[in-house]
């Protein structure tokens, strides 16, 4: 009697700690391309960030120009609480598949900033995005589902 009375409450609590974690990041893939004139020699240079601890996420800046006026800074801080995947896109550039970090599904957060971007622009969040487009043209950059 005890054993199916126990059973049901069993089933729940371990569902209960199953969904009731932290999400961990979708991305698995992330390709850029580059819309602006070819024949310019400007290089835009975009940051993926993999964030794997809760405090490093609400330390991150709000912006594009206060994330590279420091960014060493908070690498050297994060330690390996962060993974920065750095990629450098030449204009006119069709496309570039990001090397992504093996330990990527771990990221409580995936944040994209990318320099050619407004300077008060803000992080793109794409942690429940599983194939990343990010485009880059003459406003900014664009961030949409590669699916």
């Amino acid at each position: 009697m005890l054993r199916k009375r126990l059973l049901p409450v069993c089933a729940a609590l371990c569902s209960l700690l199953l969904f009731s974690g932290s999400v961990l990041a979708e991305v698995n893939s992330v390709f850029i391309s580059s819309r602006l004139d070819p024949n310019a020699i400007i290089i835009t240079e975009v940051d993926i960030i993999f964030i794997y601890d809760e405090e490093i996420s609400n330390a991150l800046p709000d912006t594009k120009s206060a994330w590279y006026s420091n960014k060493r800074g908070f690498t050297r801080d994060a330690g390996d609480k962060m993974d920065i995947v750095n990629v450098f896109i030449p204009q006119g550039f069709d496309s570039e598949m990001a090397s992504l970090p093996v330990r990527r599904a771990e990221a409580l957060q995936v944040l994209v900033y990318a320099y050619h971007d407004d300077s008060k622009a803000t992080p793109r969040d794409i942690t429940d995005t599983a194939n990343v487009l990010i485009e880059i043209d003459p406003f900014g950059i664009r961030v949409s589902s590669r699916d």
